[in-house]
């Protein structure tokens, strides 16, 4: 049972990490792709790329790191990820709705054929990472899910004939030495006053 356990926790933690790799290179061609539309970017533009460029550190740190390590670091994941969500969804519908006022907005100085192209494709790339930050919250939160599970699994007190722990032995251990030393000092002083009062009495 625990070795399909961790086999199942195995595979959820792949596929987490397949989703954070696949966003990290969709973002990066994003960022990419807008340069391309004009190197030096607009305003709004400049909000485009830094859009995608924090969906790429945040993939990044999700590759390094699980949201099962800490219940805070999940909650910044599932915050980030949702916002990044959100974003990417309104510019992708923004892209193929209004490709022309969103390159006016770009000032782009490519032509308005290939503009258009490659902002659609921009909106391709936005409407995948859209998907993928979903799939990565579900994914994240089983993985935190059973993190917690496992958790609750080793507070459980030890049923009767189970096998004592380390710490359990050893703390027994220690307090039988302690038991068996505790009146040690004190014999010599008792046998002692039991001979004086012998001595006393005789």
């Amino acid at each position: 049972m625990g070795a399909t356990t961790a086999s199942h926790y195995c595979h959820t933690h792949k596929a987490f990490l397949f989703c954070n790799y696949t966003l990290l290179g969709a973002a990066t061609s994003c960022v990419f792709l807008t340069l391309s539309l004009r190197l030096i970017p607009s305003p709004c533009g400049l909000l485009l790329v830094a859009l995608h460029a924090l969906t790429a550190v945040a993939a990044a740190s999700a590759c390094a790191t699980t949201p099962a390590s800490t219940a805070r670091w999940h909650a910044a994941h599932m915050v980030s990820t949702v916002l990044a969500a959100i974003f990417h969804g309104a510019i992708s519908v923004l892209a193929f709705t209004r490709t022309p006022d969103f390159l006016a907005e770009l000032r782009s100085y490519v032509r308005e054929e290939d503009g258009a192209v490659i902002l659609k494709m921009v909106g391709g790339l936005g409407l995948a990472i859209f998907c993928l930050e979903w799939v990565a919250l579900t994914v994240a939160f089983l993985l935190r899910y059973h993190a917690y599970v496992e958790g609750g699994s080793t507070t459980t007190p030890p049923q009767r004939g189970a096998p004592r722990s380390w710490a359990a032995t050893r703390s027994s251990r220690i307090g039988h030495g302690h038991s068996k030393y505790k009146f040690k000092p004190l014999l010599p002083f008792t046998s002692g006053f039991h001979s004086l009062s012998a001595s006393f009495y005789a």
